[in-house]
């Protein structure tokens, strides 16, 4: 297909490649290679288009898997499930696993992405395990009584994270242990309460006022402190299966910016945000920041490779699709970061170069070494990977 226009979720990265593709097999594939390596076109295969980045961006050819979106088998008895890697995470969760009584293990907070620049992954066998639910805890407290306690709030629940209201020092804790209890039931009338509050309120009134700061940008603070006062602050409880738990609703289309850091830097790198914050008057910015934690791993290029790791995401929305100023913000963040072993989250927007990432990661070398054995010519590379592998900068804020 010619003339397609691509388009992530956020509609803040978007491109036009000359050949667009929707294959349904790995043979249609393989033909779309051998086409573009004869024409020296370059491939870049597109999941969702969520990444909230140029990461998925091409001039050249472009697929998407889609269409691969099949089971093709579950052994129950091991709990392995193989599937094409175009399904969505949202269609495995709700229709596929439930059959079989199965669920994974982790999940991100959004359900509605694929799974998927050393070549083209078109079915994966997922280890998953027995269903199980989940009870959500949600406490707030003042932000320093979280950094200074933070290996008890860790130590308090399998999965922790936590949520900084900037312009504040509220945030909101959540805490998700595994559970035997059955989902929460609710009356009628607290679901319709709940769906008010999340919708019309968490959603609609916020993307409003937000929209409304862009011209008044000292009530960015006041909204904020509202919605954690008035709507965040209240201590709540609830059990629900796995997958409703993990995921969460991203609400309205955002500019976003992770990066991930050494557990023990989480308390300098937000006290030195927040001091950035009141030193620059200037720039108001949104809640939520959000700060997650994972174990270290031994991956070549995984963020937490070798470090038990603590992402800090920030955000600036984009009420109704208009513009907000960002690239301050995001500048300074980024100063931040490379001053606390910051690692850029590889799907977001971030202006990070090889002789950045080759100090950061240990193993970038041998990752290198494998790519160019795997893809001599260049055929899965673009622009966001000509800049992290190649070094050649591109000013994206």
């Amino acid at each position: 297909m010619e003339g397609h226009l691509f388009t992530n979720w956020a509609q803040t990265f978007s491109c036009r490649p000359e050949r667009y593709f929707e294959p349904s097999n790995t043979e249609e594939i393989r033909n779309i290679l051998k086409s573009a390596s004869e024409k020296q076109k370059r491939v870049k295969i597109v999941g969702n288009g969520h990444s909230p980045s140029d990461i998925a961006c091409t001039n050249d050819y472009m697929i998407s898997l889609k269409n691969l979106n099949k089971v093709r088998k579950v052994d129950a008895e091991k709990c392995l499930v193989r599937v094409e890697a175009g399904i969505l995470l949202s269609d495995l969760n709700e229709k596929v696993l439930p059959k079989h009584g199965l669920a994974m293990s982790v999940l991100g907070a959004i359900g509605d992405v694929t799974l998927g620049s050393l070549g083209v992954i078109t079915c994966v066998t997922l280890q998953c395990e027995r269903a199980f639910n989940l009870k959500d805890t949600t406490i707030p407290f003042p932000l320093d009584e979280v950094l200074d306690n933070l290996d008890f709030h860790l130590m308090s629940a399998e999965h922790f994270r936590f949520i900084w209201f900037p312009h504040t020092d509220g945030v909101i804790a959540q805490y998700w242990k595994r559970t035997q209890d059955l989902p929460t039931k609710k009356p009628l009338h607290h679901r319709l309460l709940d769906w008010i509050l999340a919708a019309i309120i968490g959603h609609h009134l916020l993307e409003a006022l937000y929209w409304v700061s862009t011209f008044f940008t000292f009530i960015v603070p006041w909204i904020n402190s509202f919605y954690y006062k008035f709507i965040y602050f209240w201590p709540q409880t609830r059990v629900d299966i796995s997958y409703k738990v993990f995921n969460f609703d991203c609400l309205f289309k955002q500019y976003v910016t992770e990066w991930a850091f050494p557990r023990s830097r989480v308390a300098p790198v937000l006290r030195q945000l927040r001091s950035w914050l009141k030193a620059n008057p200037d720039c108001r910015v949104h809640f939520p920041i959000e700060v997650r934690f994972v174990k270290k791993d031994d991956i070549y290029l995984s963020p937490a490779e070798g470090r038990d790791t603590c992402y800090i995401n920030i955000i600036m929305y984009r009420p109704y699709g208009k513009f907000v100023p960002y690239s301050k913000y995001w500048r300074a963040f980024d100063s931040i970061a490379l001053d606390n072993e910051g690692r850029p989250h590889w799907a977001k927007a971030h202006r990070v170069t090889a002789k950045q990432f080759a100090v950061m990661y240990p193993k970038w070398s041998e990752f290198h070494a494998i790519r160019e054995q795997l893809d001599p010519d260049g055929l899965f590379l673009n622009a966001y990977l000509e800049r992290i592998l190649n070094d050649r900068p591109l000013d994206l804020y």
